[in-house]
């Protein structure tokens, strides 16, 4: 096949179109429900006040916005692919934005000044009580501004839509890979999403895995649940091929939605059990460096331990629940401290070494270590 075939070949999978609206036509759509923000995604709309204001800012001063994508459902109705963040900011400022879940509208936002327009301090759209808001003909032409859309037909291929999201970052505070996984995810399969998401509340891991507000509000618990699974299901050779971490975690959880023999009960047993060996013998210390000389447990978390120990102990789950409790909690903790001993994680987990490299060795070393 030439490179002219595959062009052809890959346009064809892709039917759009493009049209411009006002953002009074967009509100009318969103209050329609023809305009669909998933309330998965709107977890993500995570925008400080100052660039909330800067996006008004450049709407009142005329500045073209980035196109917002949009997926057509056979219905008609447009589903957010890309463009959370601005569409979120403008329902929000105009007091339209719904809390998806309880369906009752989000308390309408207030701006910080800006370079070029100082006045927006403490605004808002239109204000009840006196305070400081758009005029009337300011809200007017406010809502007679254009918005770019690009919308994706439904004859395009299914899986363009999850091709466009993971390519398209325009515009906004750039997500974390697993912000950006996570809403393929929701776009694949939903409640294989609200399964994985349930699981990062178990209070086993959130225990063990002890995280900064920060690397939750980025999803980092989520991309933990994630790398369990992926290299929990993994053969030897599939971790041999990893050619990135990332794109390896999107890809083996996008198979893992589409695959019905994954047993969820089974799989989120395993999980459960895990995180509670883990808690119940190491707590909040389960995935720190272990300092021989100094007897005790230092630093912050690692995620090359959290890998060769959560890994291990689900590769020998069984044989650690059939040894009486006090003995396993002993025996689970002295292993996890000797394994920072042991020249196969050693090796590995020192900066510098990438998790391609890294991964193929300390997973067999770590299910063979573990047995009990």
């Amino acid at each position: 096949m030439t490179l002219q075939d595959e062009i052809e070949a890959g346009r064809s999978t892709v039917k759009a179109d493009a049209y411009a609206m006002s953002i009074g036509e967009v509100v009318n759509l969103y209050r329609d429900r023809e305009l669909v923000i998933r309330p998965e995604f709107q977890r993500l709309f995570r925008w400080t006040i100052p660039k909330k204001s800067r996006l008004v800012e450049s709407i009142l001063l005329g500045i073209p916005l980035p196109s917002i994508f949009v997926m057509q459902r056979h219905g008609g109705v447009w589903e957010v692919i890309d463009g959370l963040q601005r569409l979120s900011t403008i329902l929000e400022f105009m007091g339209e934005l719904r809390n998806e879940e309880s369906g009752e509208l989000d308390p309408p936002s207030q701006l910080h000044g800006t370079r070029y327009l100082p006045s927006l301090d403490g605004l808002t759209f239109e204000d009840s009580d006196g305070g400081v808001s758009l005029t009337p003909g300011q809200r007017i032409s406010f809502k007679r501004s254009k918005l770019d859309f690009k919308i994706l037909l439904p004859e395009s291929d299914e899986k363009a839509k999850y091709e466009l999201f993971d390519r398209l970052n325009s515009g906004g505070e750039v997500p974390s890979a697993q912000e950006v996984r996570n809403c393929q995810l929701i776009m694949r399969n939903r409640n294989f999403f609200v399964w994985l998401d349930g699981l990062r509340n178990d209070p086993g891991f959130t225990e063990c895995a002890l995280l900064s507000n920060r690397a939750t509000e980025e999803q980092y618990d989520f991309e933990l649940v994630c790398r369990f699974f992926c290299l929990a299901s993994s053969s030897l050779q599939e971790l041999k091929d990893m050619e990135s971490v990332d794109l390896f975690l999107t890809e083996k959880m996008l198979n893992l939605a589409d695959e019905r023999g994954f047993d969820n009960s089974s799989w989120g047993k395993v999980f459960r059990d895990t995180f509670s060996l883990l808690s119940s013998a190491l707590g909040s210390e389960s995935f720190r460096r272990y300092d021989a000389s100094k007897r005790r447990f230092l630093g912050g978390f690692s995620v090359s331990a959290f890998e060769a120990i959560t890994i291990g102990v689900a590769e020998n789950l069984d044989a650690w629940m059939r040894i009486p409790e006090d003995r396993r909690q002993r025996g689970l903790r002295e292993r996890v401290e000797a394994m920072w001993s042991e020249d196969f994680f050693r090796s590995q987990a020192r900066g510098g070494v990438r998790g391609t490299t890294r991964i193929p060795v300390t997973i067999p070393q770590a299910k063979a270590f573990f047995r009990p």
